[in-house]
């Protein structure tokens, strides 16, 4: 396999604040290959965003990486360590939207009202080339009708509120896509759209890195999103990761149990009519009431009493890339789950 794109190596992001500190990612390692989709899913508050934030480097004071690697590997085969850049440097700069387009959660509050489109997206080619106004303004409407804007020469002139929601996050494709980056980080892409739109946004992200062979992270809490759209996959739970795998060993054979109970929770065609759909009991811990032992095992119905409440267990691998950290499985005489 290719050397990846991009590397996290057990990465901390802290936020010191006056009640104490929430460690908002708190030790995610993985992988990123080119022309591969890689997602991170877990529950509101599992800190998908705040390692897309810490790639970056545009988080929020007093967020801060306090220990880690961010390795990108730059078109010349270089690679430079993210974590280690000044957050308002050049280098950094030239980085973000150079080579690592971000798709925002909320296009609504990420798009100036104040601006039309077209002047957004002027702004960010002009930033990472050296073209002209008029010949920016050219590429932005290539860059609508890439993603799909009906009349894109029109639309250029558009301001965001006179857009449906789904062209709202095509423009967020083309600003993120506008400097050419060959790392693309979807954060929840297709929230609050209905489930037409939602499919055409995940095929026009799909189609596009095919296209570009883009590299892709997908951050989302929608499972069946993943399975759509994922070769690899990571679970997340309170800012660690719990599991990951290829999408199908994550699918076909969980191991941990908080991803079985994900995956639990996902409504079949074939369920019972009325039937309730599974729920994960409890819910996630208030930051500064962080559980000793395995962050998940206050909700874990297969938790063991004295592993899983004094140590976070090892991360043990069980198949060819596929790796869980659970006590079930490092401790002698536990039961595992087929």
């Amino acid at each position: 396999m290719a050397e990846p794109i991009l590397q996290v190596r057990d990465l901390h992001t802290h936020f010191p604040v006056d009640d104490g500190v929430v460690r908002a990612v708190d030790g995610a390692s993985f992988e990123l290959h080119v022309g591969k989709t890689l997602g991170i899913v877990g529950e509101s508050g599992c800190g998908k965003s705040m390692t897309a934030r810490s790639i970056l480097r545009i988080l929020d004071r007093p967020g801060r990486i306090v220990g880690g690697e961010i390795l990108l590997r730059r078109q010349d085969g270089s690679v430079v360590d993210l974590a280690k850049l000044p957050a308002d440097g050049q280098a950094m700069r030239a980085i973000r939207g150079g080579e690592i387009g971000l798709v925002f959660q909320e296009p609504m509050s990420s798009l100036s009202a104040f601006h039309t489109i077209g002047n957004q997206l002027i702004e960010g080619i002009r930033l990472h080339s050296d073209l002209s106004r008029r010949a920016a303004r050219a590429r932005a409407i290539e860059l609508l009708a890439m993603v799909g804007i009906p009349r894109p020469a029109q639309r250029v002139d558009a301001y965001s509120f006179e857009l449906s929601g789904g062209l709202r996050q095509r423009v967020m494709i083309a600003l993120a896509l506008a400097a050419e980056p060959r790392v693309l980080i979807a954060d929840e892409p297709t929230t609050a759209l209905d489930v037409t739109t939602q499919a055409q946004i995940l095929a026009l992200i799909r189609r596009l890195q095919q296209e570009r062979e883009l590299a892709v992270i997908l951050i989302t809490h929608d499972m069946g999103v993943i399975a759509e759209m994922a070769d690899d996959v990571v679970v997340m739970y309170l800012g660690k990761e719990v599991e990951k795998g290829p999408v199908d060993a994550i699918f076909h054979a969980p191991r941990h149990p908080y991803t079985r109970a994900l995956l639990r929770s996902i409504p079949s065609v074939l369920a019972e009519p009325r039937a309730r759909l599974a729920t994960i009991s409890g819910s996630i811990p208030h930051p500064f009431a962080r559980p000793s032992g395995c962050p998940f095992h206050p909700r874990c119905p297969e938790r063991l009493r004295g592993p899983c409440e004094a140590t976070f267990p090892p991360e043990v691998v069980i198949g060819e890339h596929h790796a869980t950290a659970c006590h079930l499985y490092t401790t002698e005489g536990a039961e595992v789950p087929a």
